[in-house]
C-alpha cells in the first residue's frame, strides 16, 4: 500500500528563525504607526522648534482638534513628544527619541520623491 503524505503546513515551509508574522515584526508595526495620518506631519512641525497646539493646527488646518489631540497623545505614549506642563502656554516638543527618529523620516521622505526628469 501506497502511503500518502500529509501537505505541508505553512509553518513548515519557512525558516523558523526567519520567518515572523507582521505583528511580531517592530519595524512594521512602526511603519504602520508612522503611517497612520498625521503622525510623520506633527513630528515634522515639531522638529522645527516646540509648538502649543493652536500653533500645530494651524500648520494642519484640515486636522480635527479630536484627531490632534489622538496623535499627540500617541506620539506622547510613544516617547516621541513631550508636553512641557510647566509652560503656561503647554508647549509640545520632540523628545530625544523623536529628535533621533527625524534623520530617518528626512531620508525616507527624499526617497520617496519621485525621480526628476
Amino acid at each position: 500500500m501506497i502511503e500518502q503524505q500529509q501537505p505541508a503546513k505553512a509553518a513548515d515551509l519557512y525558516d523558523a528563525e526567519f520567518f515572523r508574522l507582521a505583528s511580531e515584526c517592530t519595524v512594521e508595526a512602526w511603519l504602520n504607526f508612522l503611517g497612520h495620518r498625521w503622525s510623520a506631519l506633527i513630528l515634522y512641525h515639531l522638529s522645527l522648534g516646540a509648538k502649543r497646539f493652536g500653533e500645530l493646527a494651524h500648520c494642519l488646518p484640515t486636522v480635527t482638534p479630536k484627531m490632534m489631540t489622538e496623535r499627540l497623545l500617541e506620539l506622547q505614549r510613544r516617547g516621541l513628544v513631550d508636553r512641557d506642563h510647566a509652560s503656561r502656554d503647554a508647549d509640545y516638543r520632540l523628545t530625544p527619541r523623536g529628535e533621533q527618529l527625524m534623520p530617518i523620516l528626512n531620508a525616507l521622505e527624499i526617497w520617496a520623491r519621485p525621480e526628476a526628469g
